[in-house]
């Protein structure tokens, strides 16, 4: 059902904190419709310019939802996360009017295993995830870091030292150091895709894939 769901579909947001607030943000400047719902009428009142549509309701209740159109929607991301109470209810409110996915916001990981168990398709961390990207970034060489479930990641970094003035053969980016280097971003040029043969300086940028502990090291190369 989920393959179903249009691209652009309408998605409802529940919760005007700053988290969900970024969501409906970012969600209306790409263009997708939005219903933004919070209890709190100064934050509706305060996003009502910025997103949509927006109303003021108390989620927990199943006949507010009913009311708001809750059960029209295919997507719908719970973004109430300081009460675990609340967001429990809201995501279970949301599965028994079959909202197809329901993207909610976890405070711990006991708070998501409960949201998986009631039928929350994706449970998101913002914390726990940004401390993580954080601690990666604090090596000072990397710029953007994207970790993946199979300990893939993507990150866009500063070149080290010993690859800079050399082709990627030359340097041996892959065979001596595991990790590829996808593309680069010269000063004033767009990021193009490298090749063998790319010559990476002391002014690019690069995007490089690989084991997260892989890329830790390449990163830390002097």
């Amino acid at each position: 059902m989920v393959d179903r769901i249009r691209h652009d579909a309408p998605v409802l947001v529940i919760g005007l904190g700053r988290f969900g607030a970024a969501t409906a943000g970012q969600l209306d400047r790409l263009g997708r419709e939005v219903l933004a719902v919070d209890t709190d009428e100064i934050l509706v009142q305060k996003w009502s310019e910025r997103v949509t549509h927006t109303v003021v309701a108390d989620a927990k209740s199943v006949e507010a939802l009913q009311q708001i159109g809750a059960q029209d929607f295919s997507i719908a991301v719970v973004a109430v996360g300081s009460s675990v109470e609340a967001s429990v209810l809201i995501t279970a409110n949301l599965v028994d009017l079959k909202v197809p996915q329901i993207w909610a916001k976890a405070i711990s990981a006991s708070h998501g295993k409960i949201l998986e168990r009631i039928g929350a398709s994706h449970v998101i961390y913002p914390e726990r995830e940004a401390g993580e990207r954080a601690a990666h970034l604090l090596s000072g060489r990397m710029l953007d870091f994207i970790e993946f479930d199979d300990d893939f990641a993507l990150v866009k970094m500063y070149p080290p030292k010993p690859i800079r003035g050399k082709t990627l053969t030359e340097s041996g980016v892959r065979s001596r150091h595991n990790v590829t280097v996808v593309g680069v971003k010269s000063p004033g040029k767009p990021f193009t895709y490298a090749t063998e043969n790319t010559i990476v300086t002391n002014h690019d940028l690069i995007i490089v894939s690989g084991t997260e502990s892989d890329i830790e090291k390449f990163a830390n190369l002097e």
